[in-house]
């Protein structure tokens, strides 16, 4: 699961690059399917982060990887 989630991880950074933030890993918890991740960068800041998060980070993690519930902020 952990190469998975850093695979989409991967592909999601350029577009929030575009936009001077980044995106990192910090922890998955394989039993509940909770990705908890750091935005960085203008994202860090931004007042759309959790909307960056849910519906672009989130929704593009639970696509590609089912086991996925949930993403969070660390």
């Amino acid at each position: 699961m952990k190469e998975k989630v850093e695979a989409i991880i991967n592909e999601l950074k350029p577009a929030l690059q575009a936009d001077g933030g980044s995106i990192e890993l910090v922890s998955i918890d394989e039993k509940t399917g909770i990705v908890k991740v750091k935005l960085t960068g203008h994202c860090g800041t931004c007042p759309h982060a959790m909307a960056t998060l849910k519906g672009y980070v989130e929704a593009n993690m639970k696509n590609a990887v089912p086991e996925v519930k949930e993403v969070v902020l660390a």
